[in-house]
């Protein structure tokens, strides 16, 4: 089994980049996550819900343990979203096209996070 197909077997994925913007994969994928019976948190500062998901500021406000998150954010803001997930003991990173450079997936190695590169949604659809 790969690892990729470890991290669909988990429950409770929070999504860092949820938006509103329907057109976007960070309101695409929590739709479909959903859908597909995960549990899904979204983490996004400037979003308090969206369509029924409850929206957290950060990483540390989910009242869960959090099994995946699923990184669509801007690269520059990724490194702040690893380092609380380290503190919060969540081993798992899903990073989205367009979410991550070579420094990103360095830093979250050092970090000892099980690191997938590819896209959600095109894997569950």
């Amino acid at each position: 089994m790969t690892l990729k197909d470890e991290m669909f077997k988990k429950e409770v994925w929070a999504v860092i980049g949820i938006t509103d913007k329907t057109e976007r994969f960070g309101y695409k994928i929590p739709k479909l996550l959903e859908e597909k019976n995960y549990k899904v948190y979204g983490v996004n500062p400037k979003l308090d819900e969206l369509e029924g998901i409850k929206v957290y500021k950060n990483l540390s406000q989910v009242p869960e343990k959090i099994d995946v998150i699923n990184m669509i954010v801007n690269p520059k803001f990724a490194k702040t979203y690893l380092e609380e997930a380290k503190e919060l003991g969540i081993k798992n990173v899903f990073f989205q096209p367009g979410s991550y450079q070579e420094e990103t997936i360095e830093y979250a190695k050092e970090l000892g996070f099980n690191i997938v590169t590819d896209c959600v949604y095109a894997s569950l659809r």
